[in-house]
């Protein structure tokens, strides 16, 4: 697997800084040696950097064409498959050999490379070794944390030895690190010994008020950075929490346009076999006329709910205006728009809310009073949102059954903090939806 081009520059900046680390080390007094004073730095600085390359490794990336460590615990059943696997040849020789007909061995089947297989090279043995040792635990600790505990440790030792040494950036490095990336409860152990360490050296070099000093920026660094980390927590979180709310909508959305259309379709068609099997021609065929019909409306609602789901719907008044015109395209019927107050944009959450009731009571006002024209008043205030749709009493009745339903609608109304009112008035019929806005 290819690693990733950002991954590969986070690494090259890694290394880079700790071969500037290595260098500005040289300069320190006493220097980089083999003998004296100076092989002591050098055998600290080494070790330095052996931890630090420990804590930069690279997280475990699956290698090609290896498979991944056995965990199986001893004295455990193989899985299925591995039962199925070719016997370890035998006459003592190793695994991956076969005995050949002089007598010697050649490589057996799990050596050979299969044709068009690329070969393992020694890097894909360090990658895999890398990998698992990068992930591994002591006693349950990453063995990342423990070379940062290592690295603190390191770095104060150093930075009493050698005068102008730049130990000091790799304690901060490893603080920081150690906040950025793990647990409250298992970075503080670091933050501690860093403080303890710089206790210790100062009290034996007489430079308390300086440590005293570092003590307290390591922990504004270990605050800032472990703050970070928590908020980029917080944000995915929410970035999550706000997926599975636009799927809750969406998941409402298509159950309100279709719940309702497809079980009055099943009902009528239901009633149109038994109609037919008692040979009652003419109702059954009403039956299946009224199932296309909520047929053909359940199919422009879904449409009008994929127009409403585009990132870019239009305004709520323009929106309006083409309901009523479908509305009176369909029926023949007049369909009156008054939109009163303050135009202006509202939360996409609050339009579509308002334009669902709106196109439900609409299509209630076809199916139910067939035949009567309809009033639809917006009023924007300087809070809140009115909508009513108002209809007179039909003089036939209407068709039962499809729609998103007023409990639907009062759910809708409810998740914005609003409320929803239906019912029959003296001379028909009113919705009325007020909204937060």
């Amino acid at each position: 697997m290819t690693p990733e081009p950002s991954k590969i520059a986070t690494t090259v900046l890694r290394l880079g800084a700790i071969v500037v680390f290595v260098v500005a080390q040289s300069g320190s007094h006493p220097g980089l040696s083999l003998k004296g004073e100076g092989l002591g730095v050098t055998l600290l600085t080494a070790s330095v950097v052996l931890t630090l390359l420990v804590a930069v490794l690279p997280s475990p990336q699956p290698v090609p064409g290896l498979s991944p460590p056995d965990t199986t615990p001893h004295g455990t059943t193989r899985p299925a498959e591995d039962a199925q696997a070719p016997a370890p040849p035998t006459h003592g020789t190793p695994g991956n050999f076969a005995p050949s007909l002089d007598g010697g061995v050649e490589p057996g089947p799990s050596a050979r490379r299969r044709p068009g297989e690329p070969g393992r090279s020694w890097v894909d043995g360090v990658a895999a070794s890398l990998n698992r040792f990068s992930s591994a635990t002591l006693l349950g600790v990453p063995v990342k944390l423990i070379a940062l505990g290592l690295g603190v440790v390191l770095s104060i030792v150093l930075d009493s030895v050698a005068e102008g040494s730049p130990a000091i950036a790799v304690l901060y490095f490893c603080v920081a690190a150690a906040g950025a990336r793990y647990r409250l409860a298992q970075a503080l152990p670091i933050v501690v010994l860093a403080a303890t360490g710089l206790l210790a050296s100062g009290a034996g070099s007489g430079q308390l008020n300086r440590d005293l000093s570092l003590i307290f920026s390591i922990g504004v660094v270990f605050l800032v950075m472990y703050s970070i980390k928590e908020r980029r927590a917080a944000r995915a979180v929410q970035a999550r929490e706000a997926v599975l709310a636009e799927r809750a909508r969406i998941a409402r959305e298509i159950h309100d346009i279709l719940a309702h259309s497809l079980s009055a379709q099943i009902v009528h068609l239901e009633g149109a076999k038994l109609l037919l099997r008692a040979e009652r021609n003419e109702e059954a065929l009403e039956r299946v006329v009224q199932a296309r019909d909520l047929a053909k409306s359940g199919l422009e609602e879904a449409r009008r709910a994929v127009s409403a789901l585009r990132e870019d719907p239009p305004a709520l008044p323009s929106a309006l205006r083409t309901l009523a015109d479908d509305f009176e395209t369909a029926t023949g019927q007049s369909c009156t728009l008054r939109i009163t107050g303050t135009r202006r944009r509202l939360q996409p959450e609050t339009e579509l809310t308002l334009l669902r009731t709106a196109q439900e009571a609409l299509t209630n006002v076809r199916r139910h009073a067939p035949g009567q024209p309809a009033d639809v008043r917006l009023a924007f205030a300087n809070r809140s949102c009115d909508l009513e749709v108002t209809n007179p009493a039909a003089s036939a009745p209407g068709t039962p059954g499809g729609g998103y339903g007023l409990m639907g609608m009062r759910e809708r109304a409810e998740l914005l903090g609003g409320t929803l009112t239906a019912g029959e008035t003296p001379n028909g019929f009113r919705v009325h939806l007020k909204v937060p806005a």
